[in-house]
């Protein structure tokens, strides 16, 4: 029809289509030179938008509306087969939720199966301990060009909380999310992204990361952080899994310690295995009071440029035991940054002074070395005792290794008796 109206009038018509109007027709302004400037009186309701021409016509409008019914009935006849349908299989639905619950199980068990297939996944094993042998992040080795650095983990009910430092970037954030991955994943049933993995099955996991606020709650970010911490405190037990990164950082840094002090306290009260990252060294000397905590760090290596003499942070993405001996490392981390070298030497002449005044370095007594060694001997034999499938000899040769342990770690009696 728009063809025909084309040819009656000589006029470049062409069809279009929108859901708000239907069908109409649209002209080219700069293709046709219009008698008196004006359109034929067939078309109606003619609009102009730049160099374009939209209109219609009687003719077209009875048709749009004819369109309009069809469509009408279309949907009616459609919603009465549906309706047909749905009554006819209405008492078949068990099989389709059954159906549709099988279909999902197998595609998640094809998924497990894939991925593993195409990295080198182990089965882990279940046990009262949580034990990773050179673990990677699941995730990170799928969006990195390099496969991640690989790293251990170890915690029982004897050291079943582990305080982890280190510099800005150089990894506790992906070690926690890691271990996080890896304990759910065990537990769905999948292979582990490790050498070899043992878990204790965990009834809930919980975590604290992240320094945002939440303007929803009215929340700031030491308020977010408090609600977050007290969710865990109030719900945690003997089975959970407690990863948190970073604790009282919106606050002063007197308070924050206090805070992360007293939070860690009554987590240890817990045989919840506890991962706790910070930046605040004064927390790792709390282990001199609990035997159950073990420190750890991640390593970075400096090396001086040649041009320059500058020194640089490498980072290795492994972690060690201990306490991270690194100093001032926010300082070189912002040295990377843009900001102004005076800036830099300002905040370094600061804080070496401030570091005067405050630092006081706690020493462990030789008695608190003593019970310390105990504690881990007993706490290591209680664990052979439970999860041992070494044969006697074996057994035997693995004991007087604890007994070397336990030789090495406890000091000489000569430091233990008091002085006359």
């Amino acid at each position: 029809m728009i063809t025909q109206l084309g040819e009656k009038y000589n006029l470049p018509l062409k069809m279009s289509f929108s859901s708000a109007r239907g069908f109409f027709i649209q002209m080219n302004a700069e293709c046709a030179a219009l008698p008196n400037g004006q359109l034929p009186s067939d078309f109606t309701k003619i609009t102009k938008m730049k160099n374009a021409y939209s209109f219609t016509s009687a003719d077209l409008i009875k048709m749009n509306e004819r369109c309009q019914e069809s469509l009408r009935e279309i949907y009616h006849m459609t919603y009465l087969i549906v309706c047909k349908l749905l009554s006819e299989i209405y008492e078949h639905i068990h099989c389709l939720y059954k159906l549709s619950d099988t279909v999902s199980m197998l595609d998640m068990l094809l998924s497990f199966a894939h991925a593993c297939t195409l990295s080198d996944y182990v089965r882990p094993e279940f046990t009262d301990t949580l034990a990773i042998k050179q673990g990677w992040h699941p995730i990170l080795e799928k969006i990195s060009v390099e496969k991640p650095v690989s790293n251990n983990t170890y915690i029982t009910e004897g050291s079943n909380f582990i305080i982890i430092t280190g510099p800005n970037m150089s990894g506790k954030s992906t070690y926690l999310k890691q271990i996080a991955l890896c304990q759910i994943m065990a537990q769905i049933g999948s292979y582990v992204p490790a050498e070899y993995s043992s878990f204790r099955i965990a009834e809930q996991i919980f975590t604290r990361i992240g320094m945002d606020d939440d303007i929803e709650t009215n929340s700031s970010t030491f308020m977010k952080e408090m609600k977050e911490i007290t969710y865990i405190i109030q719900n945690a037990n003997d089975k959970s899994l407690i990863i948190i990164d970073e604790l009282g950082r919106g606050t002063s840094t007197e308070e924050g310690i206090g805070i992360c002090y007293s939070v860690c306290e009554y987590l240890l009260s817990l045989k919840a295995f506890t991962l706790f990252a910070t930046h605040f060294l004064e927390l790792c000397h709390i282990d001199a009071l609990y035997p159950n905590v073990e420190n750890s760090h991640f390593e970075v290596q400096h090396v001086r440029n040649s041009v320059g003499n500058k020194e640089k942070i490498t980072y290795t993405y492994i972690i060690s035991k201990g306490h991270t001996e690194e100093k001032n490392y926010g300082l070189k981390a912002a040295e990377v940054s843009s900001l102004p070298p005076s800036v830099i030497l300002d905040a370094k002449e600061i804080t070496t002074h401030i570091a005067r005044q405050i630092l006081q370095k706690q020493r462990t007594t030789p008695e608190t070395l003593r019970q310390r060694a105990v504690y881990h001997l007993a706490t290591r034999l209680v664990q052979t005792a439970r999860n041992s499938r070494l044969d006697p000899d074996s057994l035997r040769i693995f004991l007087k290794g604890l007994k070397k342990k336990y030789e090495a770690d406890c000091p000489p009696l000569a430091l233990l008796m008091p002085e006359h």
